[in-house]
Parts: C-alpha cells; structure tokens; sequence
C-alpha cells in the first residue's frame, strides 16, 4: 500500500488538470499533495522529482490528446469523414493544455512532446489528404496548413476569444475549407 492511499495516477490527472488551469508553475509538488489532501511522502513514494512529476504529467497529454483523439479519427475509414472527426474534435473544446504546453517548450520535455504531437498530427493529416486523392507534396502542405490554423485558433481562444464567435460554425467552415 503506498502512502495515504493515493496512485501515481491520481498526482498525474492532478498535474495535467493544475498545468491546464496554471501552466507548467502550477505543477507544484506542496500545492498538489495539498489539493489531493496528502503529505508530500505520498509525492516521493510515485516520483524522485518535480521533473519526474512533469514528464509524467506531459505523457499522460499526449496518451489522452494526441494519440487517443487519433486513434479514434484513425478507426473511420473514410479519410473525408477521418478529417471531419480530428478537425471537429480540434474545435470541440478550447485547447487549453495545449496552450499552455506551447507556453512551456523551454523546458526540454514539454518541446520534445509538442514537438512528437506536431509531427504525428501532421503525418495523420497528411495521409488523409492523400487518401483523398493529393499529391503527397500537397497533402503534406494541407495537412501543415491544418495544423497551423489548429495552433492559431488555439492562440486565439485564449488571447481574443471573442473573434471567433460560434465556434461550431467556425469549425465547420475551417473543415470545409481545408477537405473541399
């Protein structure tokens, strides 16, 4: 049994809910046990560092908000209806974490995971397009192009929310523009 009951899990989903609410200083080790209402024995029973803490933190973000919403976008067979999936789930909630990520990448494993979530969002996308019939060259410039407007709807959700309005309606019109 480890210390005040409490599993790595449950500092993890902590961690990932204070980075979403405070950035990567929210995930503090005495705020956090406080939060759970746990000493901070039950920290070091799980993690070694606030660094461990953090790099678990950020590769329970890329299991739950890269590779889970592409799993199920990867399940549709039709890549039209793939890419109608991942960009409405794009546009389902404000991206927050993610937000808050690319405020962090100057700690090295924050930008190796938003590096490894851009690279793999690209290569989905990109084979989707050329499902649909691109060149490969092309579909890796749409899929790029996707990615850029994901990262800049998501700079805009939190610095002017108020230019973009209904968000539905603004998801399905990116969707439209960038499928055909």
């Amino acid at each position: 049994m480890t210390p005040d009951n409490l599993d790595r899990e449950r500092w993890e989903r902590a961690a990932l809910d204070a980075l979403e609410r405070g950035g990567l200083a929210a995930v503090a080790v005495e705020p956090l046990a406080r939060a759970l209402g746990v000493t901070k024995g039950s920290f070091y029973w799980h993690f070694k560092s606030r660094a461990d803490l953090i790099a678990a933190t950020v590769a329970r973000w890329e299991r739950l908000h890269v590779d889970g919403p592409l799993q199920a976008a990867g399940a549709i067979d039709d890549p039209r209806e793939r890419l109608m999936e991942l960009l409405g789930r794009a546009g389902a909630k404000p991206p927050s974490i993610f937000i808050r990520l690319l405020d962090a990448v100057d700690e090295p494993v924050v930008r190796a995971a938003v590096a490894r979530a851009a690279q793999e969002r690209v290569a989905f996308l990109a084979k989707a397009f050329r499902e649909l019939g691109l060149t490969p060259a092309r579909a890796r410039r749409q899929a790029l192009l996707a990615y850029s407007t994901y990262v800049g709807r998501a700079h805009l959700a939190r610095d002017a929310p108020e230019l973009l309005g209904d968000q539905a309606a603004l998801s399905r019109h990116i969707a439209e523009q960038l499928i055909g």
